[in-house]
């Protein structure tokens, strides 16, 4: 029954978004006012000030572990597989750190996007039981790593990682350059073991959603969306540090009806949602921006739950995919990619055109090595 709120919540909303969408004025974010509050970058104050306070709990050691160079590569070195990382794990905490640690996940996401990243690692104890105590899945297995000096000028990031979850923030000068690469995924997708999360399914409306819309398709839209062959067995653009543009197939988002139209909004809002309102909006202004009726959803697999399936939804600036055939299709994949703007590559790629920053090497450079593909120093 809850599932079946959220889907209808998830579909009003989508249709409102839809209709503001698609009369908002080319300026401001849409849904909002426009004020300096909501068409500049969003505010960092609280993700500085829990940085901030976490990094201050840490021992020296912990804060050595948990510090990363702006500029190292491993700010790029993303997975959402179970590997050992960089930083420091919550099992390598006290209590106070690790409520210092999921403080700063709370600033950096909304309070639904909280909820289901810790619903998600809640899932590790129900597997490690399904793979006969496999010691691999462990809810303290979750690191947190800070890139660089949290500052209210300086370049900075911050990531929070284990299985099924990354979460990656860029800042520059107080403000979120970058929110993405964004994945979560979810084994099993629906509990069915008995216990207190028996039924759980972190990342139903993802899939239910993406099911609505494609079985309210005609027979002639299908023709379009639908995408022959098996679902993959994976995201197709896995861990990539750069997110490949996928082929240029499924239906536009000028070829849906207005009620499709809301409920395409609806599911890619509530991908965009995982972050706070200011960050949400933000994202869909961008692809507002960037024409809507370019926008693209395509499926491959079955149409009805327990059967493989996979789908993406891709626009000039953005990709969002989902998979779900593993585990007898009991095991979720999802992924938020910026094309252009993943790690804050984008904006830090202007910002080291116009600004020279010693980033604790003692060296000056105008570009960092991974600020953008084919500028300086790549």
């Amino acid at each position: 029954m809850k599932h079946f709120v959220l889907i209808v919540s998830a579909l009003a909303a989508g249709c409102a978004a839809a209709l503001v969408l698609a009369s908002a004025p080319k300026k401001g974010t849409p849904g909002m006012p426009t004020t300096k509050a909501t068409t500049g970058r969003p505010s960092t104050a609280p993700l500085l000030k829990a940085a901030t306070a976490f990094l201050t709990s840490l021992d020296a050691g912990q804060r050595a572990r948990a510090g990363v160079p702006f500029d190292s590569d491993e700010r790029l070195n993303w997975h959402f597989v179970p590997r050992e990382r960089k930083g420091v794990p919550l099992k390598a905490m006290s209590e106070a750190q690790q409520k210092a640690a999921l403080n700063l996940l709370k600033a950096g996401l909304s309070a639904r996007g909280y909820q289901t990243v810790e619903t998600i690692r809640a899932l590790e104890p129900i597997l490690r039981e399904m793979e006969n105590g496999n010691l691999g899945r462990d809810l303290g297995l979750f690191y947190v790593t800070v890139f660089g000096t949290p500052s209210a000028a300086a370049p900075w990031g911050c990531r929070y990682e284990g299985h099924h979850i990354s979460l990656n923030w860029t800042v520059i000068g107080g403000k979120v350059i970058g929110d993405s690469p964004q994945f979560l995924g979810a084994n099993p997708a629906r509990v069915v073991a008995a216990g207190a999360l028996q039924g759980t399914r972190p990342l139903a409306a993802e899939e239910d959603l993406g099911r609505s819309l494609v079985r309210s398709l005609d027979e002639e839209q299908k023709k379009v969306a639908v995408l022959g062959g098996p679902a993959p067995g994976d995201i197709l653009t896995g861990a990539q540090r750069q997110a490949t543009v996928q082929e240029d197939r499924g239906i536009t988002h000028a070829k849906l009806r207005p009620e499709q139209k809301g409920m395409l909004i609806a599911l890619i809002r509530r991908y965009a949602d995982m972050m706070p309102r200011a960050v949400a909006e933000r994202r869909l202004q961008k692809i507002r921006k960037a024409g809507l009726d370019g926008v693209k959803f395509a499926w491959i697999g079955g149409l009805e739950p327990g059967q493989g399936h996979y789908y993406r939804i891709q626009g000039p600036t953005f990709l969002v995919e989902y998979d779900n055939t593993q585990n007898n299709a009991n095991h979720v994949h999802t992924v938020w990619r910026d094309f252009k703007g993943d790690f804050g590559r984008d904006l830090l790629a202007e910002h080291y055109k116009a600004h020279t920053h010693d980033h604790g090497h003692g060296v000056a450079r105008s570009v960092p090595p991974h600020a953008a593909p084919g500028t300086a120093g790549r």
